[in-house]
């Protein structure tokens, strides 16, 4: 382990895991409650025509991939709340057209090389100091706002009628739980990239729910699982030279898979 630890671009690969699997577990039981894991999937994979502009254009397709995600997200919510289209019609709809932008912006911008590959499979290893700056502001922002909405977040997950009876600003949060989950995709994709996002805000809430229904210690149950999940997943990826993403989807999936054992033993007791 000491060994491990010498490298500085192990210490960087550390330290962004740390921060994006523990901001991934905490909005990953919200995600499980509220039944969007599929929103994932279309968020973390319009974020690739975000990244594909920031190519075309020249500039920095981290900030891109923000940007974009962050309007599709808030037209996937807008479309089902305004336009009554089904929330997983309206995200199959953006899913398939920003995959498609992305293609056409990399034909045009014919710079389909490693760096994309990068973004759609994740390379933790190459994270830079600047891009660990971006991953810490992004996840302070994102990690602030749910300490101060936590109450509101919560309401909205378990009761979305009751919480809007009660005054709590049901369509101002639900814009903004997508904002916040555009911009840890974003971060995430570092980490794992577009293809395995989805494993990092799915897999550590449903590992919690196995464990425990209690939502504070389900959100650190979660955070807790990220953060070492993707800690093994490193170890072990440096030691085995496995794929880093991979490994740690690998690892959360066992994790997930063991701890079935406790939902069913909870099941029959209150059966």
């Amino acid at each position: 382990m000491g060994e491990f630890l010498e490298w500085g671009f192990l210490q960087r690969a550390l330290a962004a895991g740390i921060l994006v699997s523990g901001l991934c577990g905490v909005l990953s039981v919200f995600i499980v409650l509220r039944k969007m894991a599929f929103i994932g999937v279309g968020i973390s994979h319009s974020a690739f025509g975000g990244v594909a502009l920031g190519f075309l254009l020249n500039i920095s397709p981290f900030w891109s991939g923000v940007g974009f995600a962050g309007v599709v997200a808030l037209l996937i919510e807008w479309s089902r709340s305004r336009a009554r289209v089904e929330e997983d019609t309206a995200i199959g709809i953006f899913f398939s057209a920003s995959m498609a932008l992305g293609v056409l912006f990399l034909h045009l911008s014919r710079t389909y090389n490693v760096d994309v590959f990068g973004f759609l499979f994740g390379n933790i290893l190459a994270v830079g100091e600047g891009q660990l700056w971006e991953i810490l502001a992004l996840a302070g922002v994102v990690l602030a706002l749910v300490f101060f909405l936590f109450k509101e977040i919560v309401f909205l997950s378990f009761d979305e009628a009751m919480a809007w009876v009660s005054g709590v600003p049901v369509s101002f949060l639900r814009y903004l739980f997508l904002v916040m989950l555009a911009f840890t995709v974003v971060v995430s994709i570092y980490l794992v990239g577009i293809i395995l996002v989805e494993a990092l805000l799915v897999i550590p809430g449903a590992v919690a729910r196995n464990i425990t229904r209690h939502i504070r210690h389900m959100a650190l149950v979660s955070a807790g699982v990220g953060v070492g999940s993707t800690a093994l997943g490193l170890v072990v990826s440096y030691w085995l030279d496995l794929p880093t993403g991979a490994t740690i989807v690998g690892v959360l999936s066992m994790i997930f898979f063991a701890t079935m054992g406790f939902s069913r033993k909870r099941a029959h007791r209150l059966a």
